[in-house]
This record gives structure tokens, sequence and C-alpha cells, in this order.
């Protein structure tokens, strides 16, 4: 890319970024809305905000034959935000992206399904995790933020912080799940979180800045049928 597209990219680029920040945005969404509008340009080598209509249809032909339809979506969402927030132009060009509507039945474990899932995981972390997010009904990364001060033991519930839709929720907490969180904590005592990156000596653990990475618990949670 040329200095000059180069640099007036970039501001707008710049400028996306802060506008997704004062939306509320999530982190992951931001990330991959921006991406969208990276991809745009590497793909033309130029400064997207004056592509027509044409080329954007090229640009995504090309999406559709090496990605997901689930990029595709994200990515039509990402320039949409873009076209009419930063750029201010008409948007109705990404109606020419149409996914295709797939009905999947949701893929819901059996109670013998999950016993088996966390019996064949092997190192403890994982396995109080599975037991926390099945037994409790949370999403992956719910799971992985909670804190030692969202147990309430006594009441027992745990509060899940800035859950679907930014809203947090309390969830009742199973004994056995209380005592397995218990045990995984003894283990590694970090004074806030109960996953943290258990990467390094205990020493190291306990000074965790960070929580399990998601790569990791996402393996160990892949069932063979």
């Amino acid at each position: 890319m040329e200095s000059t597209e180069k640099a007036r990219f970039e501001a707008l680029y710049q400028q996306h970024l802060r506008a997704l920040k004062l939306r509320g945005m999530n982190d992951s969404t931001i990330d991959v809305y921006a991406r969208a509008v990276r991809r745009l340009a590497e793909y033309y080598d130029c400064c997207p905000d004056q592509l027509s209509i044409e080329q954007l249809e090229r640009c995504f032909a090309a999406l559709v034959e090496s990605h997901s339809w689930s990029t595709v979506k994200v990515d039509r969402n990402g320039l949409q935000f873009f076209w009419r927030h930063i750029l201010k132009h008409d948007w109705r060009w990404v109606e020419i992206i149409k996914a295709p509507k797939i009905r999947t039945l949701p893929d819901i474990l059996t109670v013998a399904e999950i016993e088996q899932l966390i019996g064949a995981t092997r190192h403890l972390r994982y396995r109080v995790f599975l037991l926390a997010t099945y037994s409790m009904g949370l999403r992956l990364g719910e799971t992985l933020a909670l804190q030692v001060g969202d147990i309430d033991g006594e009441r027992q519930q745990v509060h899940i912080r800035r859950g679907k839709g930014h809203k947090d929720r309390l969830v009742p907490l199973p004994d056995l799940t209380h005592q397995a969180l218990r045990a995984l904590w003894s283990k590694h005592r970090h004074p806030t979180l109960l996953f943290p990156n258990a990467i390094g000596s205990l020493e190291r653990i306990r000074r965790a800045t960070s929580h399990m990475d998601r790569g990791g618990v996402q393996a160990a949670s892949m069932v063979t049928h």
C-alpha cells in the first residue's frame, strides 16, 4: 500500500477501533470487526473507503471460497459497521451477502456423556473446569473468568459477571462443584483467579495475570463420538 494511502487507512482504522469501544463492544467482537476491515484493505492493497460494489462482491466471493459462512457473516457485520459509522456511506450493499440458513439441533450431552468426558480429562484444572461449566450451565468464557470472590459457598451460588448481553446473574452452585473448585484452588492458591494461566511453577501460577488458555480448554472439551 502506497504511503499516503496507508496513512489515510490508518486514520480510518483507528477511528473504527475507537467507535467500537465507545459502543461497548467486547474485545472479541472488536477483534473480528477490525480484522474484517484489515482483510478488505489487504485484498485490494488500498484504503477500502472508495471501493465499488463490484469490488466488494469479488472480495466476498473469494472469502466464501476460502472461509466458513460464520466468518463471512462476521466480516459482513464488521464492514457494515465501518461503512455506516465511520465512512457515513450507504451500507445496503451488504445485502449482497446472504448466508444460507442452516437449522441444527443443539449438541446436548447426557449425564453419562458428561461424566465420561470429565473422567477422560487428565489434568485436574480441566476436569474441574468442565464440571463447573456443565453443572452450572456456563459458557466457556464465563467459567474462565470466574474469580474467588464470585463464589458464595454459604448461599450456594456463583456471581457471573458480564455474561451474555453484558449482564450479571447468579447461578446455583452444586455441592460437588463447590468441593471441586475448592480442591483446585487449594493447589494453586491464586489470590483472585480460579482458573489462572497454568504455565510454569506454582509460584509463577500464583502471580498469573490471565486465566487459562481458551484453546487448551477447547481441546480438553472435545468429545469423540
